[in-house]
């Protein structure tokens, strides 16, 4: 049904339970691809160059300005197979997290996204706007909010 599904995750317990509805999803679609998403804000210059020092030259440049993002979304790849999806793509990406989700939505010519209903009631959503409403209003796809409840 869906060649192409797409999630966010920020490392949450909210979020896995997203990755893994998604990765459910994805693992009844025959060669369905999952893509994961991170947004990131760039890890600081002076944390950076703190966590350079004294590491070998040959793997420095896993210190980067996504490293966190890089670990969510291991973890998140974790996830997904635990959940039975076998053709995982990662994406870090230095935007907002509603962004981040459209645009790779958009570029992967996703058919769903999948996100958590965490952050939609109240006022909150009204005033700042979250990321399962932002995608919900702004999505060229079908998307699935997944009751994350008490994760």
């Amino acid at each position: 049904m869906y060649d192409a599904i797409v999630v966010g995750t920020d490392g949450s317990m909210t979020a896995s339970v997203a990755v893994r509805r998604a990765a459910e999803l994805a693992a009844s679609n025959p060669g369905c691809r999952l893509h994961l998403v991170s947004a990131y804000r760039p890890v600081q210059k002076d944390r950076l160059e703190s966590e350079r020092q004294g590491i070998p030259s040959d793997i420095d440049w896993k210190v980067g300005p996504s490293e966190d993002a890089d670990a969510i979304l291991r973890r998140g790849k974790e996830i997904a197979a635990e959940g039975g999806a076998t053709d995982v793509h990662v994406h870090a990406l230095d935007v907002s997290a509603a962004d981040a989700i459209l645009d790779v939505a958009t570029d992967v010519s996703a058919g769903l996204i999948v996100v958590g209903n965490q952050g939609m009631t109240g006022a909150r959503r009204y005033l700042l706007g979250s990321v399962p409403n932002r995608i919900a209003h702004h999505a060229e796809c079908d998307v699935l909010i997944v009751s994350t409840g008490n994760a």
